[in-house]
């Protein structure tokens, strides 16, 4: 499993390293730059990355936050962030669904991002003081053991990450965790079908490339379902979700 996060780990670096250079406009969902996509339509463009965000969300963050994304969803369209909110990003990348976050939440909210990739850090960190917003955070860790106190965020937030977690579980315990009590999530993600086995994943995918780790929809639904269960929510309770 350690190997699998090195190289997680290493990709990701080197998207954050070539779009410190230079707009990463090659990137795409969950790939690297020249690297093949889990997430590439026949089309090859406007499905993944930063054409799922509207053009006035992108002109309010630096170009490079845009350029580098690499989810497959907007969970900040989602997530239904308020003035005055905290919103942690599972996996923060190059800031872009944090800098949206902080936009939404004001300056009385604070949006915080968490990341393993010192480049991608330093890549967010950069974009954050382009953008001159002073109420995010982006601290290093992983998902599976968050840096943040029990019961500190309103919101939890996740775009194209959890599928790249070699323990699942754990995620979702450390999300339940952070969550305040009646808090919500709103997460994109990529999911396998009930009947494909993680063999039958692994064959059409990499892990690195959004497809080997993909949870089954089932195994998802039951994990969100164990962490409402401890508030006595039901699946159709005020939480938010996105499985795409």
């Amino acid at each position: 499993m350690d190997e699998v996060r090195e190289a997680v780990r290493t990709a990701y670096a080197k998207v954050a390293r070539e779009a410190a250079v230079a707009p990463a406009a090659g990137a795409s969902c969950c790939a690297p730059s020249g690297g093949a996509s889990c997430c590439s339509a026949p089309s090859g463009t406007g499905v993944w990355g930063a054409s799922l965000y509207n053009t006035a969300d992108l002109n309010l963050i630096p170009a490079n936050a845009a350029n580098v994304s690499l989810g497959c969803g907007n969970p900040v369209a989602i997530a239904e962030l308020h003035p005055g909110e905290s919103v942690l990003d599972l996996g923060s990348g190059g800031g872009i669904d944090v800098l949206l976050s902080a936009q939404r939440v004001g300056p009385t909210g604070f949006a915080y991002g968490v990341d393993m990739t010192d480049e991608m850090l330093d890549l967010a960190q950069a974009n954050a003081d382009r953008a001159n917003a002073t109420n995010v955070e982006f601290l290093k860790g992983t998902i599976e053991d968050l840096p943040l106190s029990d019961s500190s965020v309103d919101v939890v937030i996740s775009n194209c990450v959890i599928n790249l977690s070699t323990d699942k579980p754990a995620v979702f315990s450390e999300m339940f965790r952070v969550l305040r009590p009646g808090g919500r999530i709103g997460i994109s993600d990529v999911i396998a079908d009930d009947d494909l086995t993680p063999e039958q994943r692994a064959e059409r995918g990499t892990y690195t490339g959004c497809i080997a780790g993909a949870f089954s929809f089932s195994d998802y639904l039951d994990l969100l379902a164990s962490g409402f269960h401890r508030w006595g929510v039901s699946r159709g309770g005020r939480q938010t979700e996105e499985c795409s």
